[in-house]
């Protein structure tokens, strides 16, 4: 009963999302701006002093093979996630080609931490429910900045709810408190070690802030549109 009310919770947000317009990443509706601000700053002193430093000694001690296999296995993992989007989005095609890529890396890829789909020209794809929201026509809503898990939307925290629910480990009843925050915390680790080359970028901005939430909109929307954002969306709101 408990998850059907939370789904329809999660229904009732994003239909009241529907009637929201997508936005220029350079003029995002960002009415908590006062709130955001204070958060990102919480953020940047956590990974400051806790994230960035546990990261540099992972990949320090840990070889790059390895770490390999560990971004593999966490891909895998939420890899039905990924199915489940495509075809929530009439994917179909690419549906059973993700659904192929996680029996087969999940088989002979040893649960995931090697990656025989891609040698075989299955490669990895990225849909969430966000994406699909997105894809539907739901605006992204308000730009929101939330604590330890960085940028977001309406939309999409009403997508990161939604994928809870399709993911393997939420059906694990094995698996208590502790074991879902260490779970969490490496995944965290190994998630931050693909970004340590941009830190010199953010280092460099006059406003970080705003370096991000653009960054982060835009990704979203080539992620929603697979590269083809069209024109009127990416020229609405350019600086001159």
């Amino acid at each position: 009963m408990k998850q059907f009310m939370q789904a329809g919770a999660v229904c009732l947000v994003g239909a009241l999302l529907a009637a929201c317009a997508h936005n220029s990443p350079y003029e995002p509706a960002d009415p908590l701006e006062v709130v955001n601000r204070p958060i990102f700053a919480f953020n940047q002193t956590a990974d400051k002093y806790v994230l960035r430093p546990v990261t540099l000694g992972y990949v320090a001690v840990v070889p790059s093979p390895v770490r390999g296999s560990v971004s593999n296995f966490f891909d895998n993992l939420t890899y039905p996630t990924v199915i489940i989007n495509d075809l929530l989005q009439a994917k179909f095609v690419q549906s059973g080609k993700d659904l192929t890529r996680l029996l087969l890396n999940t088989t002979f890829g040893l649960a995931g931490f090697f990656d025989p789909a891609t040698m075989v020209g299955l490669h990895k794809n990225d849909e969430d429910l966000g994406q699909t929201l997105g894809h539907w026509g739901v605006g992204e809503g308000w730009y929101l900045m939330l604590p330890l898990l960085g940028p977001s939307t309406n939309r999409d925290l009403v997508g990161l709810v939604g994928d809870n629910w399709t993911g393997p480990l939420q059906y694990v009843e094995e698996l208590d408190t502790t074991d879902r925050i260490v779970i969490f915390a490496a995944q965290s680790v190994d998630n931050r070690s693909h970004l340590l080359d941009l830190d010199s970028l953010l280092a460099q901005q006059l406003d970080p802030y705003l370096f991000v939430r653009t960054a982060y909109l835009q990704s979203r929307l080539n992620d929603i549109y697979d590269g083809n954002v069209p024109d009127d969306l990416l020229d609405l709101g350019l600086p001159e």
